[in-house]
């Protein structure tokens, strides 16, 4: 075998492992990705739970009311109702909760009693 065979073998299997670990590196980056984002889901959905009891919120939290979705709950004073949505760091509001807002700003809200006999 010539020697420039040899080379073009050892290049072909190279280009080979090296195509191989980098489509290895991509699938360990995108679970990463993925791990981190469903993790930071949890991380906020259990941080809303809480949210009411820290110093800071401005309500008596014994008034509030956990819904979780689509916003994170509602807060029952004597002079108003509150609908509340928790976000942390960067995080903005969904396209429904914007949705929601936009509905209570223009007053699009009423109250129904049902009765079952």
């Amino acid at each position: 075998m010539s020697v420039q065979i040899e080379i073009i073998l050892i290049l072909s299997v190279l280009v080979c492992l090296l195509f191989w670990l980098w489509r290895k590196a991509i699938g360990n980056y995108q679970e990463l990705s993925f791990r981190k984002t469903s993790l930071s889901s949890r991380y906020g959905k259990m941080t809303e739970q809480f949210m009411p009891f820290l110093k800071d919120f401005p309500y008596d939290p014994t008034n509030f009311r956990f819904i979780g979705s689509p916003i994170d709950g509602i807060q029952f004073n004597e002079d108003k109702i509150i609908f509340v949505e928790f976000k942390t760091a960067d995080s903005a509001l969904s396209a429904r909760q914007k949705q929601i807002a936009e509905l209570v700003w223009q007053k699009k809200v009423e109250f129904e009693e049902y009765r079952m006999e």
